[in-house]
């Protein structure tokens, strides 16, 4: 009898298990040009707080939506995907944004040197602050 219930309680437990599994891997994924982003601030301003306090910044930046503003310091396409690099006044670490499929079509108008605007998730903090699924918002 006791065993019975043991078998029961683990089946139960894995049909709630599946069932999670399946929404969260069915989860929609977000139109970051739909969205308002939480924060709005500049390149440097990013780095800075990821480089002074890393928890805090996890804590108000990681996997939102923030728009960022800088000198594009470089843009290029890898692996078919855009990448704008955002100068921060260190020599060391800079802002990488990730295009969208989209806006990887736009990478030829963007220049060396050019003031943009951003939008973008941000996945965090390894040498350079990395957001992800970006849009050109200027």
């Amino acid at each position: 009898m006791k065993f019975k219930k043991i078998i029961i309680s683990a089946l139960i437990l894995l049909i709630i298990g599946l069932f999670v599994a399946y929404k969260m891997y069915n989860k929609p994924h977000v139109n970051v040009a739909d969205e308002k982003a939480t924060v709005s601030l500049s390149a440097a301003k990013l780095l800075q707080d990821f480089s002074t306090d890393e928890a805090t910044a996890n804590a108000d930046y990681l996997e939102k939506i923030i728009q960022v503003k800088g000198i594009v310091a470089e843009a290029k396409v890898e692996n078919n995907k855009g990448i704008v690099t955002l100068e921060t006044g260190d020599d060391f670490a800079t802002i990488l944004c990730h295009l969208t499929v989209e806006e990887t079509k736009n990478i030829n108008t963007i220049k060396v040197g050019q003031n943009i605007s951003l939008k973008g998730i941000c996945t965090g903090f390894l040498m350079d602050v990395v957001l992800v699924k970006c849009v050109i918002t200027n």
